[in-house]
Order: structure tokens, then C-alpha cells, then sequence
């Protein structure tokens, strides 16, 4: 009997749907019983917090853009710095070979007998010396000044002799024995100098 009942369900349905009604459907159990309610959502609330989240959001990626902009800036300065610095050391180290040259510019014009001064040839080498002295200006070489009685100072010049002396006192410079040249704050070679004792 239990295997007619199912075919007794589908021959009713069966019947049903051939005579144009519609079949019977099984209702959904109701349970009895307490439904826990859901909270109710504020939307106004909800969509204040979801903002309130969207700003904290927009601060950090605000912050976060600002840092790296800055630190690009700085990167930016940075390589341009060491550029300078580069293009400086390099110029610097032409310009330290060129100083031996005016050295002896300086000795040869110092040395001229006054009869040779008067020809054109010796006026040529004046020329070259006063347009080599030109070029390393305008490249920002200029000689440490130092005069007789200056204090010695290490970091601009260089002991050559230390002698005894009546007229300076001690670590006072005597005199100057060869010059010295600075680009810009750098020092490009130290001036010798006698230093009294």
C-alpha cells in the first residue's frame, strides 16, 4: 500500500492538470515560536560612518601622496646636488693641473729682465698669463690671500718651514712661498708658506 499512495499523489496531480486546474501544492510548515527581531539601520547613520570611513581613507592616501612628493623633492635635490658636486670635482682637478702653469707664468714674469719687457714678445706672454688668470676666475678660482703676520691656518695653508723669527711671533706666517687657490669654498691647493716658531 505504501507504493500506491505516492501514485495515488500523482494520478490526482496528474487528473488535475488534464482537467485544467491547477495541483495541489504543499504549504510550507509554520513553527510556532519567537523570532528574535533584527536590529533596525539607521540608513542616515550608515551612510555617516561609511563617510567617516571614506575621509579616514582619503587622509591617509592624501598622506601618503604628500610623503612621496616630498620625498621626490628631496631626491630631486639631491641628484642635482651631486651633479654639481661632479661637475665641480671634475672641473676642479683640470683646473689643479693648470695651477703649476701659472706658477710659472708668475716666476717668469717675475724674473724678466726690465730690457725684455718692452718687446712684443714679452707683452704676448703677459697676454697669456693675464687671459690664463681670466679663465680661472670666471671658472671661480681665486688665490688665498695670505700676508705676512696672518695667523697659520691648517686648513688653508700648509707649513713648508718652521724658522725662528724676530719680527713674528709664534704661528705667525713670514712669508709666502707659493700660492694657494680656492674654488669657491673648496681648497683647491693650500698656500705654502714659514711659519715663525
Amino acid at each position: 500500500m505504501n507504493e500506491q499512495e505516492p501514485n495515488n499523489k500523482t494520478n490526482e496531480s496528474t487528473e488535475a492538470i488534464l482537467e485544467g486546474e491547477q495541483p495541489p501544492t504543499e504549504q510550507p510548515e509554520v513553527i510556532e515560536g519567537t523570532v528574535e527581531e533584527l536590529p533596525q539601520i539607521d540608513p542616515v547613520q550608515a551612510l555617516t560612518e561609511e563617510l567617516e570611513q571614506v575621509k579616514t581613507q582619503a587622509a591617509e592616501y592624501l598622506d601618503g601622496w604628500q610623503r612621496a612628493r616630498a620625498e621626490f623633492a628631496n631626491y630631486k635635490r639631491r641628484v642635482e646636488a651631486e651633479r654639481v658636486e661632479m661637475n665641480s670635482y671634475a672641473g676642479a682637478e683640470v683646473l689643479t693641473r693648470l695651477l703649476p702653469v701659472v706658477d710659472d707664468f708668475d716666476r717668469a714674469v717675475q724674473t724678466m729682465p726690465d730690457e725684455l719687457k718692452d718687446k712684443s714678445w714679452a707683452n704676448g706672454v703677459l697676454l697669456i698669463q693675464r687671459k690664463l688668470l681670466n679663465v680661472l676666475e670666471s671658472s671661480g678660482v681665486k688665490p688665498i690671500p695670505v700676508q705676512p703676520g696672518d695667523a697659520f691656518d691648517p686648513n688653508i695653508h700648509e707649513a713648508v718651514t718652521h724658522e725662528d723669527s724676530a719680527e713674528r711671533s709664534n704661528g705667525q706666517i713670514i712669508a709666502e712661498a707659493q700660492r694657494g687657490y680656492k674654488l669657491g669654498d673648496r681648497v683647491l691647493r693650500p698656500a705654502m708658506v714659514r711659519v715663525a716658531k
